[in-house]
C-alpha cells in the first residue's frame, strides 16, 4: 500500500493514505520532501513552499488559498488555508464522452414492481402521510395499530431489554442492572406474513404544513406528491386537519402535474369534517387494510436495468471520500447511464468550485443556464443572511481532512462520474430524462436523500467516511464506507467497503462494477440493506431557507 497519493498531476498537495511520522523523507517527481509534523491519514501536505495568498490545488481545481506562508512537508489546516474556488460562467465547451463497456449487462434484468405509468419499483410500500404536523399523533395511532397487527414492527429486542430491567429493578437488584448485557440483535426488521408482496407501511411524519410560508407548504405538498407518485409506492392514506396551508387540493394538483393520468389509490381523511377522531381513524384503518389487499396482488417481474434510478448521496464524509467511495459510485453511475438508466446528483453547496465542469457537461445551453441560475440564487440567499457555501464543512469533515468546502465539493462531485448532464432539476422536480440529473438540495444528507427519493430515486448509494445511520422510508439506501476501519467498526450499518481502493486491492472501475451488481440484487429484493433492516426511515422536507 502506498503511503501517499497525488490525485491529479496539477495538484500541489499529496494525500496521506496512512499515518506518516514527522521527519519522513519523501521523494516525489523530483521533489525531496521532509515531513515537518506527523501527518494523519486522510490529511494533505504540500509538495512545495508557498506564500500567503498562493493557491491550493486538489483534483486539478482550486480548493483554497494560503492564509500564511506554508513550507513543503507541512499539513494544510484551517489555521493556514481558507476556502477559495474558481468562478463559473456560461457553457464554453462540450463534453465528448467515452461511455464504459457495458456489454455484459446489456441483457441483464432486475425483478421489480411494474406500475401502470411505466415506472418500475424496487420495493412495494403503502404510505400514511399527514398534511400538517397537527395530524402526527393520529398517524402514530395508525402506525401502532398496523405494525402490531401485521408484523411490520421492528424486533422487540429493545422492549425486551426494558422489561428485563424493570423486573430487576422491582426485585431490588441494582447491581444486576449495572451488569446487564442485552442479547444479540440478530434481525431488526420483521417481514409480515399477511401481505408477503408488500414491503411495509411507511409513515412520513413531519413538522410542516402550516405556520410557515406558503412557499414552504407548497414545496411540502410537491415533495409528498413525489413520494406518492414514486415507483416504490402502491398508494397512500392522507390525514388532513382541514384548516392548514397544505391543502388537499394543492397535493392533488401536484400529483396531476407529475402525471395527468395519475390513478394510484389515495385515501383522504379530513378531521374537521369527521364525526369524531375515532370515526376518522377507524375508517382510515379499514380502508387502508382493503387497499393493502389489492396492493398485495402485485408481484415482481423482470425489468431492464434502464428502469433503475439511483440517487448519489454522501454524509459524514472524510478525506478518503473523493478517492475511494465517491469515484467508485461515479463509475457505477456511468455504467447505469450507458445502459439507459438514470442517476441523480444533488447537494448543490457541495458542488462549489466544480460548477464549470458540470456546466460544460450539460447537453444543452438551456440546461446549463438553469444550473447557473439555481446555483447563483442559492449562494446569494446564503450570503444575504451572513452565511455562504464556505461554511458547509462540518467539524467531523474538517477533523478528517476536508478543511474547505471546495475540497469537500471536488471530492463529492466524483459521485456524478463523467457522463453528460441530461437535466437540471429544482427541488421537488421529478426526473423525466434518463442520464445524469443534477438536483438542487442542501448538503444536509437527510434533507438531500429525502429530496432525491422524492424526485424518483428507487435506490440510493450513500457514501460515508465517518459513519451515519441515515436511511429512507421507501427507497433502499446502500451505505458505502470509504475506509476499511469504518466498515469493520460499524459493520451493522455498512453494506459495502470501498476501503480496498485505498489499500490498492481493488480498482475504482472494479469497485464500481461490484456496486452495480449489489444494486441489481438490492433492486430485485434479494438483498435488504442495513438501513432497511434497522428501520432507518429518515425523512426531512427542506424549507427553502438557508440549509447548507
Amino acid at each position: 500500500m502506498n503511503a501517499y497519493l497525488q490525485i491529479h498531476p496539477d495538484d500541489n498537495v499529496l494525500v496521506a493514505l496512512q499515518d506518516i511520522p514527522v521527519g519522513t523523507d519523501i521523494s516525489f517527481n523530483g521533489h525531496n520532501i521532509q515531513l515537518q509534523q506527523n501527518i494523519s491519514a486522510k490529511h494533505k501536505f504540500l509538495i512545495n513552499d508557498i506564500r500567503e495568498g498562493d493557491p491550493i490545488t486538489m483534483y486539478g481545481v482550486l480548493v483554497g488559498k494560503a492564509s500564511k506562508s506554508i513550507g513543503k512537508g507541512e499539513t494544510i489546516t484551517t489555521e493556514n488555508v481558507i476556502h477559495d474556488a474558481n468562478a463559473f460562467h456560461e457553457k464554453d465547451s462540450s463534453l465528448e464522452w467515452q461511455a464504459p463497456d457495458v456489454s455484459k449487462w446489456k441483457t441483464r434484468t432486475f425483478m421489480g414492481y411494474h406500475r401502470a405509468d411505466g415506472q418500475v419499483g424496487t420495493r412495494n410500500y403503502w404510505l400514511v402521510i399527514p398534511l400538517v404536523f397537527c395530524e402526527n399523533r393520529n398517524v402514530s395511532v395508525i402506525k401502532t395499530a398496523f405494525e402490531k397487527g401485521l408484523g411490520f414492527s421492528p424486533a422487540e429486542v429493545y422492549n425486551e431489554q426494558v422489561t428485563d430491567l424493570v423486573s430487576l429493578y422491582k426485585s431490588g437488584n441494582l447491581e444486576a442492572i449495572k451488569n446487564y448485557e442485552a442479547g444479540a440483535l440478530t434481525e431488526t426488521s420483521k417481514r409480515n406474513v399477511v401481505f408477503p408482496n408488500i414491503d411495509g407501511i411507511k409513515f412520513l411524519t413531519h413538522e410542516g404544513g402550516c405556520g410557515g410560508t406558503r412557499q414552504d407548504s407548497d414545496a411540502l405538498c410537491a415533495l409528498l406528491a413525489g413520494y406518492i407518485h414514486h415507483s416504490n409506492v402502491a398508494g397512500a392514506t392522507i390525514l388532513s386537519l382541514g384548516c392548514q396551508h397544505a391543502q388537499v387540493s394543492i397535493l392533488q394538483e401536484s400529483l396531476k402535474k407529475l402525471n395527468p393520468a395519475f390513478n394510484k389509490p389515495v385515501l383522504v381523511y379530513e378531521q374537521q369534517k369527521s364525526a369524531s377522531e375515532f370515526a376518522m381513524l377507524s375508517a382510515a384503518i379499514k380502508d387502508t387494510f382493503l387497499a393493502l389487499v389489492e396492493a398485495n396482488k402485485l408481484t415482481r417481474q423482470p425489468s431492464p436495468l434502464s428502469k433503475l434510478v439511483i440517487g448519489l448521496e454522501c454524509g459524514g464524509s472524510d478525506g478518503f471520500s473523493g478517492i475511494s467511495a465517491n469515484p467508485a459510485v461515479g463509475h457505477t453511475s456511468d455504467l447505469l447511464v450507458a445502459l439507459g438508466g438514470t442517476s441523480i446528483l444533488s447537494e448543490f453547496p457541495e458542488l462549489c468550485g466544480v460548477e464549470q465542469e458540470l456546466i460544460n457537461r450539460c447537453q444543452t445551453e438551456e440546461t446549463s443556464d438553469k444550473f447557473i441560475r439555481i446555483m447563483r440564487a442559492y449562494e446569494n440567499q446564503a450570503q444575504s443572511v451572513g452565511s455562504g457555501f464556505y461554511m458547509n464543512p462540518s467539524p467531523g469533515n474538517i477533523k478528517d481532512g476536508l478543511i474547505t468546502d471546495a475540497i469537500k465539493s471536488a471530492g463529492a462531485a466524483k459521485k456524478g462520474g463523467t457522463s453528460p448532464v441530461t437535466d437540471v432539476l429544482d427541488y421537488t422536480e421529478y426526473v423525466t430524462k434518463p442520464g445524469l440529473n443534477l438536483l438542487c438540495t442542501p448538503g444536509n444528507d437527510v434533507e438531500s436523500t429525502s429530496a432525491e427519493v422524492g424526485s424518483g430515486a428507487n435506490v440510493v448509494l450513500f457514501t460515508t467516511g465517518l459513519g451515519t445511520p441515515t436511511g429512507n422510508p421507501i427507497a433502499p439506501v446502500v451505505k458505502l464506507a470509504t475506509n476499511t476501519k469504518l466498515a469493520t467498526r460499524m459493520k451493522d450499518i455498512i453494506d459495502i467497503n470501498t476501503g480496498t481502493v485505498i489499500s490498492g486491492e481493488q480498482s475504482i472501475a472494479g469497485m464500481g462494477e461490484e456496486i452495480l451488481e449489489y444494486v441489481i440484487q438490492t433492486a430485485s429484493g434479494e438483498v435488504y440493506t442495513k438501513a432497511e433492516q434497522l428501520n432507518q426511515d429518515d425523512f426531512i422536507p427542506w424549507k427553502r431557507g438557508v440549509s447548507l
